[in-house]
Formats: C-alpha cells, structure tokens, sequence
C-alpha cells in the first residue's frame, strides 16, 4: 500500500510518481543541512487515485480527454470543467482526511498554510510545467485546508495545464497531483533566484529578483522586483525597481494587496549582506541537486526559507569539454542551415566525416573556436572572414574579445600556427592559391565524384554484418578525400576570390553594389539548382491530365507512384517522378543528419511542391527561367565590361575584369557539388545500415528499425556484433531528443553557457527596419509566407519566402518565390548562393523574423542593402 501522506523528511527520492516534481525536491531540501525549509507534508497521488478510482463518470471524461487535440479548444474547455467539477464535489477519502489531520496535529492546527499542487509531470528537467497548477496561501484550518486540497486537484484539469501537457506529449491518464501543505512563512520580502543567469544563460553569474512581502506580487506581474546579479561572491550588478504594491497575508486568512510608503517603494529590498548569503545558498542548493536551479525564497525574521526549487529548463545544454579552461564555441548548425537537433547516429557520421575540432551540446555540434581567438593574427583573420558573411557572429565574437577574459599570450613561433588564415583571400594549408580560369577542372571534379559513388553502390552490396562498419569507416576516408581535395578546395576558394574581387572593383571603378549577384545567375553545373528546375519538368509531365492532378490532391500516402499508372498519362508521370528520385531523392530537409527521412523513402513530401508548380507555372517554365537568367548575367556581363572601356586604364580593367567574371561563372556552380556527393553517399550508407536494423528487429532486439538512429556508430557496431541492444538508453536518447527539438540553438556560446547576441550596425535605415545581411541584390515587394515546414507551403507566384533556414531540399520552392528571408544564413550558405543564382533579392541572419514577420503581411525586401519593411 502507497502512503496517503508524508512529511518532507520522509519523502525519498524515488517517490516522483507519489509526490510530484515539487513534493520530491521539498523533500531533498528538507533533508539539506543549513537550509530553511517550512515544515510541511505531501498528500500523495495515492490520495488522489483513491477519490477518483470508482468514478465511472470521471474515467469515460478522461478517456475522451485523451482523444482531443490542441486545436479542439472548446471540448477540451467543456471537458476540463466537468472533470475539475467532479473533483471540487468529490468526497476526500476517510483515511486520506485521517492522515492529514494527523499531520497537521503534529506541525500545529492553528497555524497558517500554504496549500500547493505537485503534479508529477512537473518541475521536471525537461518540462517545467511551471504555474500550469493552483497555489493557495494563508489557509487556517483543517477544513478549509481539506477545502484547498480538493481544489488543487481540480486544477490538474484547468485548460491552460490541459493544453501544456498536449503540448508536450503527456498522456492526462498518466499524469497525477500530490498536494503540498506547507506552514506559511510572513516575510519581510521574497523572490525567485537563478543560480544562472536567464538572460545570458551564464552559469556563473546568478540572478536574484527581490520584493516586499508574499512572492505573489512579483509571480502575478504585479511588481518590479529589484534584479541583482552576483558572480564569484560579488554583486556585479544591481537594478532597483520602484515598488509601489506589496501582498501581505491576513490574519483571518487570505491575502491582501497594499500600497507601500513613499520612502520603501525606491529602497533596496535586500541589503548586499543578506544578497550574499542567499548566493551562497543557491549555490549549495544547485551542488546538491546536480544543475541549475529556479529557486523561490522568503525572508522572516533575517533568516531565508526556501518554498521551492525546481531546474531551469529552458537553458542550453554546454558543450562537453574535458578541458576546463574557457572556451568559446560557435554553431555548425548556423553554417549547415540545419539548427534542428541530430539523433545520434547522425551526430557519428558527421563526426567521422569532418577534421574540425567539434563538441556535441544539445543534440547539435558546435566548433571550438578559442585557439583562433588567442591571438592577434588569429583573431584578424577570423573576423575578417566574418566580415561579410556572418556580421552577428562577428559581432558577439568582438564583445568576448573586448572582455579580454581568456586572450592569451601566444609565443611567436606558434602565433602563425594559431591564427590560422591570414586573410580572407588566403588559402588554408594543403589549398592550392586562387585558380587560373580552366572549363575543365569543374566537369573533371564532378566526373570523379560520380564514378566514386557509382562504385561504392556496388561494392557495399555485398557487406553486412561487422564486415559493413569496416568498410563504411574505409569509405568515410575517401568521401573526405573528396570533400578536402585541393584541388576542389580551390576551385571554391578561386570562385569566392573573384567574387570579392569583383564587387570591390565594380564599387571602387563604377560605383556598382554587389556586381557579382546578377553575374552568378543561371550558371551551369549547380546541381542543386537544376534540381528546382528538374521539378518543374515533373510538373510540365503531369499537368496536361486534370485526372491525375485530382489523384494527387486527394492524397500524400507513400505508395502514390503505384496508383499513378491507373489513369491516363500516369506512366509517363511515374516516370518523370522516379527519374527526379534517382538523381535527387538522397535529399531531404535537414539531409546532413543522416537519419532524416529522404525523398526516396517518402516520395510524397514532393507532392505539394509539384502541385504549386502545376498551379504557379506554364509548360516549359524551367527552360525559360533559366534562360532568362542567363541572358541578364550576359548583359550585366555586357554593360559592366563597356562602362569600363570608357575609363583611364579601361582595357587593362576590362580584360582584368572579363577573366574574373569567367572564374565566377565557370567556377560557381560547383559550390554546391561536395555536399550533393557527400549526401549521396551518406544515403547508401544509411539503406545498408537499415539491413542491419531489420535483422535487430527479427531478432526482437529493438522495435523498429529507426531506433538505430538513437544509438552511435560504434554502439551500433557493437550492438550487430554481440547481439545486445540497450533499450533503455535509446529510450533515454528519444527523450533528450525530444527535449533538443525544444531548445533554440545559440550561435555562439562560452563554456561557461553564455550566449552573447550579436548585433548589426547600421544607420540611416528607415524607422521598423528589420535588419539581416544581404546576399542577393535587388528589391522586392510581396506577400510573406512564414513557413516552418517544407511540406507544408503553399506558395504562389510573387510570395516572399519567410523561414528559419533554408538547406538544399528547400531548392524546388524558390522557382515559385521573389524573394528571400531567413533567420539563418551567410553570404555563401546555401539560400544566399542559389538565391543568386535565380535573381531573388534576399536577406538572411534575421533575428526573429519568423516572428517579427507574421504570414500574409505585405513586405519590402532590400536585398542589396540588406534590410526588409514592413508595409
């Protein structure tokens, strides 16, 4: 038998299912030697259970509660209230009343108490839950604490807790509510503390937010608290609020709101003595319980009393370093166009596949930049990389440097060794210098690629088994003989030198911004966007037959290819379809995980890309896109060389100028090729690791084959090789991932688990300006669409595309687009270069602008200066 009721002290800390997130860490509080914990008891869930266990109206409200979604508000609100009824007008158990009376015999019946829900979906690492349940205070009396109970266990089912759990994946049947009652505390003042700060994310700066009287004033919004942050024993920051109201309990009972006098509202709540102190506590608190924590505390009496404490949540994961010297890393995932979280396998791949120095944190990589920072060259370089393509990055990073907290003196023989390039233009080692013009190189490169892959199809074929995983390993070494071949390291490096080149000069000679933007249009060998153009020629074969475009309205399951061939023209559109698969379906949004679903494995995520270029486009529409691009480039090409002619020097400019713009155009189109090649070969290997998983499932080993996904290369080596599966750590992995898909990735953050936000600086833009980088010339008014998910846009012709990151799956949309904003992106990341290469003006690295931007609004974009209005 459960017990219905116990004291903080008897609460251990296996007991979350009894006493709820809340109840657990009162209890490993209580038990904390040197903090202040008031007396109190948890009415267990077993309590709870008991009430409501032979209520068969209850269990069927609850059954139909279970089959609703988010958007069903109404029944969600007309259910909720039955339930919470139900449980208001319920009789609390005999025994349960027994034991509360027992308890409250033993901590005293005349005092006053706090009456406080605990559910055990709460205060959780993962999810807070946080003011989702009811909190009641001053309550004098067994009954009307009896009274209190029942509605803390109504409000298990308020809407707004409903929704929360719908919202994170709890099922109501499985969520139970212990009740807190706890002796009040009259405090002079009370607060909330963080032993991180939740502004920076910094673990070693911690937060205090202080008022006069009850907490609930400051919890409620109905008061500034005072803020101050201290770090290392010293207060490092104070901001005093103007206080103008106070809660205070009654003595009958109940609280009441007053106004304060003149001379306290301005004052400081605590003096810096009692400041320390509760840092001291916060800090023991956060030892004892294992990482950093949202504290509540009141003050009586000059002792501190602590009502709670529960993790924060909502902080990004550091990096995992064995070195404890400070650090500072920067996201991959800003530079990849993916922020999403990568399941493990797929963090293993990439892993294997990069030489850079990289840490795991919060289900994404993050590189180690601390060595390019020691010093002076180091640092120049590095910025001066980032000038153009990554000013936030650049920004954040030139605000640790000014702190000049762990720039070190570098000895002189290793400062070149540290400082990396030494200039932008500069080739890194074992990269050749800046190509002459050769047609050929690019078609030499890509052919070479080509039989590569078409040799690792065949010979994987007959691997399996440990013998597999050796020889994936092998072939990881030539992939990255392909990704880091000088020779098409230069080749990129010679494009993006001339591209510079050009842009300074073409300001510099003719006063003409970002030349190079139309120049790039329509240049040949770009595979990913021949890839847009490729799905337009998809639609071209579908769009005459009215039968099979209703066909491919009315459904997206995935055996849809099968069901083409029933209707007229539906052979010939299977086959347009499988032959867009068999160059492109290795892609996929976020295709750098390698465990993300690809277009082959679900063809119907083109489903609606295709009917948006049936809907938005006539016959042949690839063909004059494209040749429309390259008709601008050649007279942009035209006009530039013959405004130069015109100049002192000209023909030298000239001549200078055309081999430049011969380099770009022949050059530019291959910058996309080695991560098409290397997602290429990660889909070969992943259809031969899902042979193994299929053995793991017959085996009984695992349950489906994706669970794979959440083991690494090597534990899934060893997994096919001994025969043995950790269930449980891939059950643990699902849940970290989940809570991963919650976070929102920093750019750059410090060891210490500061994020710096950078900013632009920029004047003379018009008032409510959004502020990005520009990357594709030119201005565009349109409707925005915010879109979060691929599948799931509707485009039509003449939208702004608004989005958080956009990777090479995102191509096929930007065929039915005029223009471009992301939150994430550089100047040669993949949105910006194809955005380029279409003619679309666009602006990425928005902060926010998925948020700032709402859907349907009319925008401008400024491509060329880099900004966007809303209009």
């Amino acid at each position: 038998m459960s017990p219905l009721v116990l004291g903080f002290q008897e609460v251990e800390e296996t007991q979350l299912l009894l006493v709820g997130g809340k109840g657990l860490h009162l209890g490993e509080l209580a038990k904390m030697e040197g903090v202040h914990v008031p007396d109190g008891f948890c009415v267990t869930t077993a309590g709870y259970q008991k009430a409501i266990e032979q209520n068969e109206t209850f269990q069927a409200l609850l059954e139909q509660l279970t089959t609703l979604h988010v958007e069903d508000r109404d029944r969600i609100g007309e259910i909720s209230g039955k339930l919470r009824q139900i449980l208001l007008e319920a009789e609390i158990p005999s025994d349960v009343v027994k034991a509360v009376a027992r308890y409250l015999s033993q901590y005293g019946k005349e005092f006053a108490y706090a009456v406080r829900s605990s559910a055990t979906a709460e205060d959780l690492p993962h999810a807070s839950f946080a003011g989702q349940q009811d909190t009641y205070l001053n309550i004098i009396g067994e009954e009307a604490i009896l009274q209190h109970i029942s509605k803390c266990w109504a409000s298990l089912f308020t809407d707004r807790a409903v929704i929360y759990r719908m919202q994170n994946g709890f099922d109501h049947s499985q969520v139970y509510i212990s009740v807190i009652v706890q002796r009040m505390v009259f405090p002079q003042a009370s607060g909330i503390l963080f032993t991180a700060d939740p502004m920076t994310s910094n673990r070693k700066v911690l937060s205090i937010d202080a008022s006069y009287g009850l907490g609930e004033a400051l919890v409620s919004g109905l008061v500034s608290p005072d803020c101050y942050k201290v770090q290392g024993g010293e207060i490092v920051e104070k901001r005093i609020a103007a206080k103008t109201l106070a809660i205070y309990g009654r003595e009958q009972g109940g609280t009441e709101t007053i106004q304060l006098p003149p001379d306290k509202q301005k004052s400081q709540t605590l003096t810096e003595r009692q400041i320390l102190q509760l840092e001291r506590i916060g800090r023991q608190i956060e030892a004892y319980l294992g990482c950093p924590q949202d504290i509540e505390w009141c003050l009586a009496d000059d002792t501190f009393y602590i009502v709670q404490s529960r993790p924060i949540t909502t902080l990004y994961p550091i990096p995992e370093e064995k070195d404890q010297d400070y650090r500072v890393y920067i996201s991959v995932g800003h530079q990849q166009m993916m922020t999403d979280p990568i399941k493990p396998l797929g963090l293993s791949f990439y892993l294997l596949t990069t030489p850079a120095p990289m840490r795991k944190a919060g289900g994404r990589l993050f590189v180690d930049v601390t060595p390019r920072l020691a010093s002076a060259a180091g640092r120049e370089a590095f910025l001066g990389m980032l000038e153009q393509s990554e000013q936030l990055l650049k920004d954040a990073l030139e605000t640790i440097i000014e702190r000049g907290d762990f720039i070190t003196k570098v000895p002189p023989d290793q400062e070149e060794q540290r400082s990396g390039k030494s200039n932008i233009n500069a080739a890194p080692p074992g990269v050749q210098p800046p190509l002459e013009y050769n047609p050929a190189i690019v078609s030499e490169l890509i052919h070479r690629n080509r039989v590569s892959v078409e040799e690792l199809k065949q010979n994987i074929q007959t691997k399996s088994g440990a013998e597999l995983f050796d020889f994936i390993r092998d072939d990881i070494q030539q992939l990255k003989k392909l990704l880091f071949d000088p020779q098409s390291s230069a080749v990129i490096m010679a494009f993006m030198h001339a591209s510079n080149w050009i842009n300074e000069k073409m300001h510099e000679w003719l006063g003409e911004k970002n030349a190079v933007d139309t120049l790039t249009q329509s240049v040949p060998n770009n595979i990913t966007s021949e890839m847009g153009l490729a799905l337009l020629d998809v639609a071209d074969a579908i769009r005459p037959y009215p039968e099979l475009i209703r066909y491919l309205q009315q459904g997206e399951n995935d055996d849809f290819l099968d069901g083409l061939i029933k209707f007229d023209g539906g052979q010939k559109a299977r086959d347009a379809i499988v032959a867009f698969l068999s160059q492109y379906g290795m892609r996929c949004a976020g295709e750098i995980d390698i465990t993300r679903t690809r277009w082959s494995e679900k063809p119907s995520t083109l489903i609606p890309m295709i009917l948006n270029n049936i809907k938005n486009f006539e016959p042949h529409a690839s063909r004059r896109k494209f040749e429309q691009g390259r008709q601008e480039a050649i007279n942009k090409e035209q006009e530039l060389l013959s405004r130069l002619m015109q100049l002192p020097d000209g023909e030298q400019k000239a001549k200078e100028t055309k081999r430049m713009i011969d380099l770009v155009r022949n050059y530019a189109g291959y910058r996309e090729y080695p991560k098409y090649g290397m997602v290429n070969r990660y889909f070969i290997y992943k259809q031969a690791l899902l042979k193994e998983a299929e053995r793991l499932v017959q085996a009984g080993l695992i349950q489906e084959e994706e669970d794979i996904y959440y083991l690494t290369f090597e534990e899934l080596l060893e997994a096919v090789r001994t025969n043995k599966v950790d269930v449980h750590l891939i059950r643990k992995r699902k849940d970290d991932y989940k809570l991963f898909e919650k976070l929102t990735p920093p750019r750059m953050m410090t060891s210490d688990g500061e994020i710096i936000s950078g900013k632009y600086k920029r004047e003379n833009l018009p008032e409510g300006a959004i502020i990005g980088l520009p990357v594709s010339s030119g201005m565009i008014e349109g409707r925005a669409r915010v879109i979060l998910n691929m599948e799931e846009a509707d485009l039509e012709e003449g939208d702004v595309l608004v989005t958080t990151f956009t990777d090479p799956s995102w191509t096929p949309l930007f065929v039915s687009i005029k223009g471009l904003v992301t939150e994430v992106g550089g100047l040669m990341t993949h949105g910006a270069v194809i955005a380029r290469e279409y003619g679309l003006p666009a602006v990425v690295g928005v902060d926010n602008a998925t948020k700032r931007i709402k859907d349907g609004q009319r925008i401008r974009v400024h491509g060329t200066e880099g900004y966007i209005e809303l209009l």
